[in-house]
């Protein structure tokens, strides 16, 4: 039987598992020599690590449908909530912010509040959380449902049935898509993902299923919260509904593609059944049967999931503020000189890339360790 009714240790591994996984795929040594399943897929599809994102988003829709039931069943607390949670989602979108303009805020800051990248991985995580947030707090589970499929089918009708300005037609291809004209047009080029400039895979119109994202882990962890219901029932349950999800979003993929960038209905209904999948697995295995020698790592990097996120995202472009000069007389930021000089001349370009990016999820792992240890748990 489960022994803490308050906090799903399963939830804490899943989120902790999720973000360790998050620092691998966004640290390698060389994004040009990456293994096949570190990489997001070229535009339709869905490789391992295009999982990562939208199952983030899932837990934190479990998150909020534990951490706010209370509150939900006293009217009177909510304005006071809601208002915790938009300072929240503020902080969250300002980190996002500095990561897209750091250094060069303390350098050239006029010329960094130019190009500074509006949408971002923080700052769909804020909205997503606000929105989700205030939808549970405000409605009951069946409404929850209804603004969930009602966000995926009227994203599915604007994407493929909308002609785009200036071009006549509905499309989903990279930069001539709907999303893709919204941002260009809203935010201009300049704010825009630098790594495309037309188009940015954290959108305007993209966010809108991101929040049903959202709110699949809201419905599955209300579900999940209901104590009167028999375990065995709401194992079979989460399971059922995983594979059911699955299978819708392979089905919709015949019309609507699976694909991260754009956040497709499809992508949403498939990721969001593989991750309560994997919930359920968990929290079968370790909350129901109590198996819980091997989560101490997972949970030491879920309890600060969003501080390592952002810290990981901060150290390599403070490291390589500082320059080393090289024998020929050129110089490397630091990051780079310690991945050529320690790590490339011993091993093949795609394992030299991969080690490091280990490597990076091994030194927040002690970081982390001391943070748990010392009970530091910072909560954005």
């Amino acid at each position: 039987m489960e022994k803490n009714t308050q906090r799903l240790l399963s939830l804490d591994v899943f989120r902790g598992a999720t973000v360790a996984a998050m620092i691998l795929v966004n640290n390698p040594g060389d994004w040009g020599n990456i293994y096949m399943p570190l990489e997001h897929s070229g535009w339709n599809g869905c490789t391992p690590t295009d999982l990562i994102f939208p199952f983030f988003l899932f837990i934190v829709g479990v998150s909020i449908a534990y951490a706010m039931s209370g509150k939900k069943a006293d009217p009177a607390t909510h304005n006071k909530t809601i208002l915790r949670a938009v300072k929240r989602a503020a902080i969250l979108f300002g980190l996002g912010l500095f990561l897209s303009v750091y250094p060069k805020i303390f350098t050239t800051p006029i010329e960094a509040l130019k190009v500074v990248r509006i949408p971002g991985v923080l700052q769909r995580i804020a909205v997503v959380f606000l929105v989700s947030a205030i939808v549970f707090l405000k409605n009951s589970e069946k409404n929850i449902f209804r603004i969930a499929l009602g966000l995926l089918l009227v994203y599915w009708a604007l994407m493929t049935f909308v002609p785009v300005p200036h071009l006549g037609y509905a499309n989903l291809e990279k930069e001539t898509n709907l999303g893709a004209w919204l941002d260009r047009t809203l935010l201009t080029e300049a704010h825009l993902w630098k790594s495309a400039k037309t188009w940015d895979p954290e959108g305007i119109l993209s966010t809108v299923p991101a929040i049903a994202s959202g709110l699949f882990g809201v419905l599955i962890g209300s579900y999940l919260r209901r104590k009167e219901i028999e375990e065995s029932t709401r194992i079979a349950w989460l399971f059922t509904v995983g594979l059911l999800a699955t299978g819708a979003g392979l089905i919709w993929d015949l019309e609507f593609p699976i694909n991260k960038s754009l956040w497709t209905s499809s992508f949403v209904l498939y990721t969001g059944g593989l991750a309560t999948l994997v919930l359920a697995l968990c929290y079968w295995l370790i909350d129901v049967h109590q198996q819980k020698k091997f989560t101490t790592p997972f949970v030491v990097y879920g309890m600060n999931a969003i501080t390592v996120f952002f810290l990981s995202g901060l150290l390599p472009r403070t490291l390589n503020m500082f320059s080393v000069t090289m024998p020929d007389g050129s110089s490397k930021g630091l990051q780079s000189w310690m991945y050529t000089s320690w790590i490339t001349p011993y091993f093949s370009p795609v394992n030299a890339s991969l080690i490091w990016a280990v490597a990076q999820v091994l030194f927040w792992f002690v970081i982390l360790s001391i943070m748990y240890k010392k009970k530091i748990f910072i909560k954005v």
